[in-house]
């Protein structure tokens, strides 16, 4: 299986829902990805009497997920509902969300005034101008390959601790090691239950973290994994070692290498940095900036480990902050435009 199939076997789509027009003419942002950093983003710039554009994929990386933890007042709320809000929210203040896919966006021609634009067209062929861009594309999680480890993702197979631990707490788990990151995810976990086993599956493990395993109860079994078992009705039970032996778990934890979703975007030369042991995200600065003036980034990204609650402020600051461009972009523009019409050389 490539990591595209893997990809795809994980990937879970948002119910359909109404898509709004793709606006005309010029808007100040439109803003790929309608996640909780694009949507809150985009609340900020309607909120702001921005023309903005939401271009939603409706394929979240938390989609499989049944609920949202550790967001203060929404923990506990299916994916779903919290995005569907931020849609009505988004459109209460003449905000756009658009259904589609992006396949390209590139830098345009500027205006007369000397001002940014940006083309961003969608598989549909539809195209639509933008003076700034933000990206909130979020990332994909790509997990190791191993038969059944896909199908229980979001589930029985969790990579964050603060996610869904305290839903698998005193739950027999297991660590699937990836590599060096897997050593501290094994701590976070022995914090949720006394049963934790932890599987080398051909990386590294020192003495001395082998040590620190054993002070707290951590078994290691050093055999490679070949599969994910399950029990009659299709619940994990367990993993499959390479010499036959099936270790009953119920719960796999897997730090899968997290790459920020980046197609369709070349156009706009965004770099980007990889992050060891972790995974590949776009390079961004103070509130979402980037090298390319004018173009933005927030959410998971750039930020691979953020949460819901982290994304949606760091679209928020990102939003803020184009509306503080654009403002100095319409007064410049303003400024240029009195100049241009005031009598050359007339004296007072």
């Amino acid at each position: 299986m490539t990591d595209k199939e893997r990809q795809e076997a994980i990937a879970v789509t948002t119910p359909p829902y109404a898509s709004d027009a793709l606006a005309e003419g010029t808007v100040d942002a439109v803003v790929i990805g309608g996640g909780a950093a694009g949507l809150n983003g985009a609340l900020i710039l309607a909120r702001s009497r921005r023309s903005v554009v939401v271009i939603d994929s409706g394929s979240p990386r938390n989609a499989p997920a049944e609920a949202v933890h550790g967001l203060i007042a929404l923990d506990g709320t299916p994916p779903p509902e919290i995005l569907r809000r931020g849609r009505e929210q988004v459109r209460q203040y003449g905000g756009r969300v658009v259904f589609g896919e992006v396949v390209s966006a590139e830098s345009a021609a500027p205006s007369a005034d000397g001002d940014l634009r940006f083309t961003v067209t969608l598989a549909d062929g539809r195209r639509i101008t933008a003076r700034r861009v933000l990206v909130a594309t979020g990332l994909t999680d790509v997990l190791p390959q191993m038969p059944g480890l896909a199908e229980h993702w979001g589930h029985s197979v969790v990579h964050c601790p603060y996610c869904h631990g305290w839903e698998v707490r005193d739950e027999p788990i297991g660590i699937l090691a990836t590599g060096p990151v897997s050593i501290g995810h094994a701590f976070l976990f022995r914090q949720l239950t006394e049963d934790l086993t932890y599987f080398t599956h051909g990386t590294d493990l020192d003495e001395d973290s082998r040590a620190r395993f054993a002070a707290r109860g951590i078994r290691v079994i050093d055999t490679p994994v070949t599969e994910v078992v399950n029990d009659t009705d299709g619940a994990l039970a367990g993993v499959r070692l390479a010499d036959g032996q099936v270790v009953a778990r119920r719960v796999v934890a897997v730090a899968a290498q997290l790459q920020a979703r980046t197609q369709g975007l070349e156009g706009l030369g965004l770099p980007v940095q990889d992050l060891p042991n972790m995974g590949r995200g776009f390079a961004s600065g103070t509130a979402g900036t980037t090298e390319v003036p004018g173009v933005w980034v927030a959410g998971n990204a750039t930020d691979l480990v953020a949460q819901v609650g982290a994304s949606a402020a760091a679209g928020a600051l990102a939003g803020a902050d184009i509306n503080r461009m654009l403002a100095a972009a319409d007064t410049d523009a303003a400024l240029q435009g009195i100049a241009e019409v005031s009598p050359k050389g007339a004296t007072g």
